[in-house]
């Protein structure tokens, strides 16, 4: 979700495709490690480029987990709240549309 108007760009990582808990997750995974690990740890690096550059851009990046979401959607959704109010109080540049 990109919120151009407050320069905010919100992602939900899925836990699994995205690496959470990665270092003790990719011990346990017990098949086709040769295509899963490689591939999570792509997706990890890939993140973190999506998250430089749109920070390069001026953008405030938000990422949260899967189980973030599922288990305390309220505490997701107040976290992006309270960047849009602090945004239009003006403590963060708002762009015109």
């Amino acid at each position: 979700i990109v919120i151009n108007k407050y320069r905010l760009a919100i992602f939900v990582d899925g836990d699994f495709w995205h690496g959470f808990d990665w270092e003790n997750r990719k011990a346990v995974i017990k098949t086709n490690k040769g295509f899963w690990i490689p591939k999570i740890e792509r997706n990890i690096q890939r993140d973190q480029e999506v998250n430089e550059l749109l920070t390069a851009k001026g953008y405030t990046v938000m990422r949260f987990w899967e189980h973030e979401v599922k288990e305390k959607l309220s505490l997701c959704v107040n976290q992006i709240a309270l960047f849009i109010e602090a945004a239009k109080m003006s403590i963060i540049p708002i762009i015109s549309d």
